[in-house]
């Protein structure tokens, strides 16, 4: 078995951080044993040099290594490909085929993104890890597997579980050891180093010169958050490699190479920070509509003064602290305001005149009680009507213009609401 440094060295594994030396040092224990492993990590971390460790290290070296990334293979042909499939056992099936973990029989099978296997494959695979038995799509055969399995997320397993999204049986048979790389952001130690090969790699293999950081650069690179992590840092030193003519980087060439120097990934929210921001927005939504809903009401109120007493000029006093409120005192919104007031008819001497329209004093009106919730619209449509019809003495023409139908829609309103009383009055 290969030493620690033996190990880094021979896979290519650069930094001295303690999270990743401790890491390294229980892949070497879990190696020679045949139990289970889950890799944890961010994407980028070098998690798939793991399960390669393990496999070149375990009695199983000899055997075939297979690789599958389950995010990537359909929902529908993924059993297909873990478990393989008889002829006939779907559209397309022309033949038999053999499924990967018959394939990699007496090997290692590193399962990529297994939190993205859906419920029905995860109780399939449940059964391989318990029992080594498995069964061909379309067959009833009970076929044996001896191999070992090492898998790997990104995903929050425990968070996939309580959700539904991930079995957590499958997920204490898979994590009998569980392995987890540091992100890149919590190894600063090491970021240098790491970019220091891999510019070397990128110059030989463009037949470059190497480019390389000053002070300030290399402590830019430390602080930068690296939400890609390793993979982020290498597309970096690739970039600057083949686009700088300039060798030797300073801070100002290289964020322009850093976006946002920081993340482009939108920041994750808590979830009590997140739903007391919605709390503190309802309680702003409910006050803004309790304001509207006194300002309704005394609108009404005003309304109702005005149909009584005319557009005089204490109603228009009267109704002003209202306007302020609503609207507030912009000289300018003022002015319209008052227009707005100007323009509602009054009905006085010179009104009577030109129109066939009796003044209101002439109609007694009955005190309303205010109540809590507004009218309906069938409430309010009847009332609209039945005023109309009542300052205009029962003359359809006169109260269908006033309120802006056709005498035609007012008819039919009338019968629907069965007004002909008041019609004929």
């Amino acid at each position: 078995m290969d030493s620690l440094q033996g190990i880094k060295q021979r896979f290519g594994i650069i930094g001295n951080n303690s999270g990743l030396n401790r890491a390294l040092e229980k892949v070497l224990r879990v190696s020679g044993t045949d139990i289970s492993v889950l890799v944890i990590g961010e994407s980028g971390v070098g998690k798939e040099s793991i399960p390669k460790i393990i496999h070149q290290n375990s009695h199983r070296k000899h055997s075939k290594y297979i690789a599958v990334n389950c995010g990537a293979i359909p929902e529908g042909t993924i059993d297909s490909e873990l478990f393989g499939h008889e002829k006939g056992a779907f559209t397309g099936a022309s033949q038999n085929r053999s499924g990967y973990f018959e394939v990699a029989d007496g090997g290692t099978i590193f399962l990529d993104e297994v939190g993205e296997l859906p419920l029905p494959t995860q109780v399939r695979l449940l059964r391989v890890l318990e029992t080594g038995e498995f069964i061909k799509v379309g067959s009833s055969k009970v076929q044996k597997t001896n191999v070992r399995i090492v898998a790997a997320t990104n995903v929050d397993i425990i968070e996939a579980i309580e959700k539904g999204k991930f079995r957590e049986d499958l997920y204490y048979r898979l994590s009998t050891v569980e392995i987890t790389l540091p992100p890149l952001r919590d190894r600063k130690e090491d970021i240098a180093l790491l970019f220091r090969k891999f510019a070397s790699d990128f110059a030989q293999k463009y037949h470059m010169p190497t480019v390389q950081l000053d002070e300030h650069s290399q402590a830019l690179l430390s602080e930068y958050r690296w939400n890609g992590n390793i993979r982020q840092l290498r597309n970096v030193a690739e970039q600057l490699s083949v686009l700088e003519t300039e060798r030797n980087i300073n801070p100002a060439i290289l964020r322009t190479y850093l976006p946002d120097k920081g993340s482009r990934l939108p920041a994750l929210v808590d979830k009590k920070e997140r739903e007391s921001d919605f709390s503190s927005e309802r309680e702003i939504l409910y006050k803004v509509l309790f304001d509207m809903k006194n300002d309704l009401n005394d609108l009404k109120k005003l309304t109702l003064d005005l149909m009584k007493n005319g557009s005089s000029e204490s109603v228009q006093e009267k109704n002003q602290g209202l306007i302020d409120k609503i609207y507030g005192d912009e000289s300018e919104e003022k002015e319209m305001n008052q227009a707005s007031m100007e323009s509602i008819p009054s009905y006085s001497s010179e009104t009577k005149k030109n129109s066939e329209v009796e003044p209101l004093d002439k109609y007694s009106f009955v005190e309303t009680i205010e109540e809590e919730e507004p009218l309906s619209l069938h409430q309010k449509e009847l009332e609209m009507i039945s005023q109309a019809l009542i300052r205009s003495k029962g003359k359809r023409k006169l109260a269908a213009r006033e309120l802006g139908i056709s005498e035609r829609t007012l008819y039919r309103k009338i019968k629907q609401y069965d007004l002909h009383d008041i019609e004929s009055e």
